[in-house]
């Protein structure tokens, strides 16, 4: 017989390859019919994705469950949500950091490979060093980003999993 642990790893298995797909296909439509300045955009925005959710699992583990709960009573709207985002940290913050944060890290490569053999081909600069350049950029962005959002997330975990919290009520997300 399974057990839940069994279960969780099923889904996750099952959620990233999804996403990986969504993403893929997106980014890769994408990169058909934009010009490199915009692929550059989605880059940074895909590494923005990435940072936000490595905040949001980080601030999902660290959060205090007893604030919310006197925030529950009081019938504060997001309290509820932020009570079982805490107390299913562990696997919210494996959604946010492994899931959604290593296929963004992953899709941002794939950006970068696509949008360094285009510049590349259009400037007549060595393709390795393109993209050695950007594969040290995207790495810094990622790295460093993370690294500095991740101080942030532990200092407000608690205001972070709160505005999650109500993000999450506006969506009506059960």
């Amino acid at each position: 017989m399974k057990n839940k642990k069994d279960n969780w790893i099923l889904i996750v298995f099952i959620l990233t390859f999804i996403l990986s797909i969504i993403f893929s296909f997106v980014s890769n439509s994408m990169a058909a019919n934009f010009n490199d300045l915009v692929l550059f955009i989605i880059l940074l925005v895909t590494i923005s994705i990435g940072i936000l959710f490595d905040v949001i699992g980080t601030s999902s583990i660290t959060a205090k469950e007893s604030s919310f709960h006197a925030l529950n009573s009081k019938k504060i709207k997001g309290a509820k949500q932020c009570v079982f985002i805490v107390k299913n940290g562990n696997k919210i913050s494996s959604l946010c950091n492994d899931i959604v944060g290593d296929v963004c890290g992953i899709i941002s490569g794939s950006i970068g490979a696509i949008l360094s053999i285009s510049l590349s081909s259009k400037s007549g600069i060595n393709s390795t060093l393109v993209s050695i350049i950007l594969a040290a950029l995207i790495s810094s962005l990622t790295v460093g980003g993370k690294a500095i959002f991740k101080k942030v997330a532990i200092k407000n975990a608690d205001k972070i999993v709160f505005k999650v919290g109500k993000l999450i009520t506006l969506f009506n997300i059960k």
